[in-house]
């Protein structure tokens, strides 16, 4: 009922409408990729899906923000069903967790980026989008543009601004052989960036 009230309210706001282009909601196993810039990209991404969908695609979190409160936990774990990072402490895999997911047969909504960016478009990506795709290859990579939000609920606001945001879905990708990292990861945030 929380999560129902969420993209309502999501929906309400900010539109939270997702715009398929370049593939159809599926349940295959999908690691959703898109830029980010706001708290409510996760929740907008979550919403442009049909709630089917929702039960299987877990967001990826930090553990030092979205695991500290009673309120973030509660969303995060009880509602969003996310899996969280640590990113505080060294970690022999930090990626550990999303692994476990992605065996579990989860799939993952993932930002790249690795934290907010202010610019309309994405920074550098950091390595993780492409570790996961070398050890789940069978795995879609479907990159996704955020529009509208980083201005809807900029950084530093606790109240969003009532525009129309949209989630744009792109056709997915997949790590090809022998491509270097670098390749990989300029390859992917350009198919973000695409959708822009």
């Amino acid at each position: 009922m929380i999560g129902a009230l969420i993209v309502g309210a999501t929906r309400l706001v900010v539109g939270g409408q997702g715009v398929w282009v370049g593939c159809s909601p599926s349940d295959r196993q999908r690691i959703y990729f898109a830029n980010h810039s706001s708290h409510l990209d996760t929740i907008l991404v979550w919403a442009a899906m049909p709630p089917e969908l929702r039960r299987r695609v877990r967001p990826v979190a930090a553990a030092d923000y979205w695991g500290k409160g009673r309120l973030q936990r509660r969303i995060s774990l009880g509602v969003l069903n996310a899996v969280l990072i640590d990113r505080q402490t060294r970690s022999s895999d930090p990626l550990g967790p999303l692994k476990t997911a992605l065996a579990a047969g989860d799939s993952l909504i993932l930002f790249p980026e690795g934290t907010r960016g202010t610019g309309e478009l994405p920074s550098r990506f950091k390595p993780g989008l492409y570790h996961l795709a070398k050890a789940f290859p069978e795995v879609e990579l479907v990159p996704v543009f955020l529009d509208n939000l980083r201005r809807a609920l900029p950084k530093g606001s606790l109240l969003p601004v009532p525009l129309s945001c949209v989630a744009r879905f792109g056709a997915p990708l997949h790590l090809d052989e022998g491509e270097a990292k670098p390749a990989f990861l300029d390859r992917a945030r350009e198919a973000v960036v695409a959708l822009a």
